[in-house]
């Protein structure tokens, strides 16, 4: 049977803003306030979706949450109408505003951890929606995600849903940015590497920025996916990184079937984690293990550039792409790299660039903007074919983009009401484009 990876992007929001809301990520504290262009922003993410069709390869788009979170906002003391608690909000908990105002589940790479069908032991594709509990402004997606993912997702005889692991310090989960699966093929059973900032038996952890992803809660999900023991790693960043702003794993290292690029400080005792990798992957492909010295590019070129944030994706024609964030181009030694790593004995051949700006300037490239889920062709044909991108869609979601989204947005236009109007005519519009139903609650007020 046939098995593909299938990238399921997220929908940039209407409510795109620069609040610089995470502690950890250098890029979005460092252009917190600036002015987004949330129209610019949701289309550059959509070129990057048709980009990766028009290579031939199967896409996913996934629905923002509704934002501003009223939920949270009258849980927190608001009443009165909708506009009465946007009104009251802003000036009494501004802060609590933004984070409900935050469009940061477009980066769907924390929207879930997902097993596929050919790791777990009931068969069956496992997912759970990551609880995101180090930030506020994140932690409020997880029952939101969770309903559109259902609506994507929806038939039992293929998809297990979990629900979000405890909001509790010890079970921190940050869904697949943290989560690698090497294997010989898409199909064929794979090495699951669950990375994570901090375990609750070690004083091994970053001093300056918070550790997001526990062992804890690795163990988990890995658990509740009826994972192989066997065929499951579990690995601990290195806690020197963290504190240099790799706040996730897909910040410092990209692994796609038989390939797993890695900086050379991205593990805790790396020597060992990569012996460990060795010898729990399984395949006649030959396992590419791609240390990048620090030499090549540091970690401070890392974090600016985002390159391991790129996207690897097998090709239907052969050999692999880097879909790499246009600013790869501007730190010289890192295109240099990118450029020696095509002509290397490996099956990277093609490095594609693309602009994404305003997702990069709030702290989010590529791989941050999908999440990757490999389906048998039964399954793929069980998803939401509203929500699997065509010709079609794309151009439906362009025109839906240019009818309901501003070209400029403010940290002070949080405060209008109207905004809160726009977003929820433009979202209730989308799950009619995407047959999602009524997943907002807004729609069932």
């Amino acid at each position: 049977m046939n098995y593909y990876e299938v990238n399921f992007d997220g929908l940039v929001g209407p409510t795109h803003n620069y609040a610089g809301l995470s502690y950890g990520n250098v890029a979005s504290k460092s252009n917190a306030n600036k002015t987004s262009n949330p129209k610019q922003a949701a289309l550059q993410g959509l070129e990057k979706m048709w980009h990766l069709v028009q290579l031939g390869l199967h896409q996913g788009v996934v629905a923002p949450n509704a934002r501003p979170d009223l939920i949270t906002l009258r849980a927190c003391g608001f009443a009165g109408s909708d506009s009465a608690v946007i009104s009251k909000a802003a000036k009494a908990q501004p802060q609590l505003l933004k984070a409900c105002y935050s469009a940061s589940s477009m980066w769907t790479a924390n929207a879930a951890t997902v097993s596929p069908s050919c790791d777990s032991a009931d068969g069956k594709l496992h997912i759970t929606p990551a609880n995101l509990n180090n930030k506020l402004h994140r932690a409020i997606e997880a029952p939101q995600t969770s309903q559109i993912l259902k609506a994507m997702f929806s038939d039992p005889d293929f998809f297990s849903h979990h629900e979000a692991l405890p909001q509790h310090p010890l079970y921190g989960d940050e869904g697949a940015a943290n989560y690698t699966r090497l294997a010989d093929s898409y199909g064929h059973q794979g090495l699951a590497l669950f990375v994570y900032g901090e375990d609750a038996h070690t004083q091994v952890k970053p001093q300056l920025f918070p550790a997001r992803q526990t062992r804890q809660a690795s163990e988990a999900v890995a658990r509740s996916h009826q994972l192989d023991p066997q065929n499951t790693l579990f690995i601990q960043q290195n806690p020197e990184v963290i504190d240099q702003g790799v706040f996730h794993n897909d910040v410092i290292a990209i692994g796609n079937e038989n390939v797993f690029l890695f900086h050379e400080q991205a593990f805790y005792q790396q020597q060992g984690v990569i012996e460990q990798i060795k010898a729990g992957y399984q395949g006649d492909r030959p396992l590419h293990l791609i240390e990048v010295k620090n030499a090549d590019i540091s970690v401070e070129d890392a974090v600016k550039s985002y390159v391991f944030n790129s996207q690897l994706v097998s090709l239907p024609s052969g050999g692999m792409a880097v879909i790499a964030p246009g600013e790869c181009q501007m730190v010289g030694k890192v295109e240099q790299y990118l450029s020696a790593l095509c002509q290397a004995s490996n099956p990277v051949s093609e490095v594609i660039y693309m602009d994404l700006k305003q997702s990069m300037q709030n702290g989010g490239g590529p791989a941050c903007l999908r999440l990757r889920v490999t389906l048998s062709q039964q399954e793929l044909s069980a998803v939401n074919p509203a929500c699997l991108l065509d010709e079609g869609l794309y151009h439906r979601l362009r025109d839906w983009i240019n009818t309901h989204y501003r070209d400029r947005l403010s940290e002070a236009d949080l405060a209008d009401p109207s905004l809160m109007t726009e977003s929820q005519t433009a979202l209730d519009t989308l799950t009619t484009i995407l047959n999602l139903g009524s997943v907002y609650p807004f729609q069932q007020a």
